[in-house]
């Protein structure tokens, strides 16, 4: 029986069995397999989870039939079964072994629908999903893919899955999981993956014809770091269609704007909004850093299928007594200036920037904006139908916030965020609109 933990609250207790490595079923290609300067910028651990439950069917061969089906898809995704390691160039690059993904098989003992509400990343009850490799010390420690089964008592099963963004970025991902479910369900891959990414390689002289502003330390003259010192409160806000048009309305309403789509207001209003949660001085510059999706806006466009980041990160650089004292319009420009930046040009020099400088973007002072709404995770379907809730375990840092889709149409968006407590009441009172 799942437990209350002292507090009262309910704590999920969930038996892994031993970690077995599941290799391609065929031989695959060995050797070394290239990673681009976009795939370099956002090597983090991404982990999510997908709940499965059929009127149907029970959860008895659940792992059995997904762990047969990763042998298969790793056949057409054979870097997943190898390791990360550092190439001559001191850049990350993928060793293909073939030794295979980890596969981990679980026991919960509760219900599927006692986890509870898991549109709120909840790193303590949710981490139990996802198997963490006992001792990893960094990232190359961990192969590119994790994937846990656990079966719960209701004859639900969850699939948690631990990723290298370095590997996928949000489409790629999806894409992959898709090719694991048809292939469960012995079907052929809807998109098979394009596996070269040198399309994407740094120019030879590399140059940057564009400034770069998503590599700009900003110095914290707010003391926001004091801040987080406090206890760390997560929490996810629902916009409804009805409050993303009310949104959209606001920030057209002084006529300075032609157009507006529901991404700009809404990240316009969240920078605003967390800028002031935060107690930011006037002075204080603020950074707003977004993925922007290059596959068609390369020139010319990445194949279909084309498994790694195809996302570049774009940004907006202002002081918060801008952002605070003009009207709505004014923080909603600056989002539609940086998605107008991204072109083939900006992309290529962002690409040559690293290549020339091996930099990190910045997180000082900055909201990193992440949208997982455009992306249908919701559509997997390993033979017990589409997951009947999927998101991630938590949020990567402190400085992101997450954009999911919602409800049955998928046209609400949750705004998925942590902040210090203190910070978090004046956030909440902003979002009552």
């Amino acid at each position: 029986m799942a437990k209350a933990s002292s507090n009262g609250a309910f704590e999920l207790s969930v038996k892994q069995k031993e970690p077995t490595l599941v290799p391609p079923v065929e031989e695959t290609e060995k050797g070394l397999y290239f990673l681009t300067n976009l795939d370099q910028n956002i090597a983090v651990i991404v982990r999510t989870i997908y709940c499965f439950k059929s009127e149907s069917k029970g959860n008895e061969e659940s792992a059995e039939i997904i762990k047969d089906a990763l042998s298969k898809v790793l056949v057409h995704y054979y870097p997943l079964a190898g390791r990360l390691t550092i190439s001559s160039e001191g850049k990350l690059i993928v060793n293909c072994t073939g030794e295979g993904a980890v596969f981990v098989e679980a026991e919960a003992d509760c219900a599927i629908d006692e986890i509870g509400d898991i549109t709120k990343p909840d790193p303590v009850t949710l981490g139990k999903l996802v198997y963490d490799v006992p001792g990893a010390k960094n990232i190359l420690e961990i192969p590119p893919l994790v994937a846990q089964v656990t079966k719960f008592k209701c004859g639900g099963f969850v699939l948690g899955l631990c990723m290298n963004h370095c590997i996928f970025d949000g489409l790629g991902a999806m894409e992959f999981v898709n090719s694991w479910g048809e292939t469960a369900r012995g079907l052929p891959l809807k998109v098979p993956p394009f596996l070269d990414r040198s399309i994407l390689k740094a120019r030879n002289p590399p140059k940057t014809d564009f400034p770069h502003h998503e590599f700009a330390e900003i110095e914290d003259v707010s003391n926001t770091a004091k801040l987080y010192e406090e206890e760390m409160l997560y929490r996810s806000f629902c916009f409804d269609p009805e409050k993303l048009e009310k949104l959209k309305e606001a920030a057209m309403e002084d006529g300075v704007l032609s157009k507006c789509t529901t991404f700009e207001a809404l990240s316009a209003f969240v920078w605003r909004a967390r800028s002031k949660a935060l107690g930011m001085k006037p002075e204080q510059q603020t950074k707003l850093l977004f993925a922007v999706d290059g596959r068609q806006r390369f020139r010319p466009a990445i194949p279909e299928g084309y498994c790694g980041n195809g996302i570049v990160l774009t940004s907006s650089l202002c002081s918060a007594g801008e952002l605070l004292e003009n009207p709505l319009s004014f923080t909603v420009g600056l989002v539609q200036e940086a998605v107008k930046m991204v072109t083939d040009g900006y992309m290529r020099s962002a690409i040559d920037y690293f290549e020339i400088t091996r930099a990190r973007p910045s997180l000082a002072a900055t909201l990193l904006i992440t949208t997982w709404s455009r992306l249908s995770f919701h559509t997997t379907d390993f033979g017990w139908g589409e997951p009947i809730l999927s998101g991630p375990v938590a949020l990567p840092e402190k400085e992101v916030i997450l954009f999911l889709s919602h409800g049955k149409e998928r046209k609400s968006i949750n705004v998925l965020l942590g902040l210090p407590a203190s910070a978090m009441e004046v956030f909440e009172e902003q979002m009552q609109f």
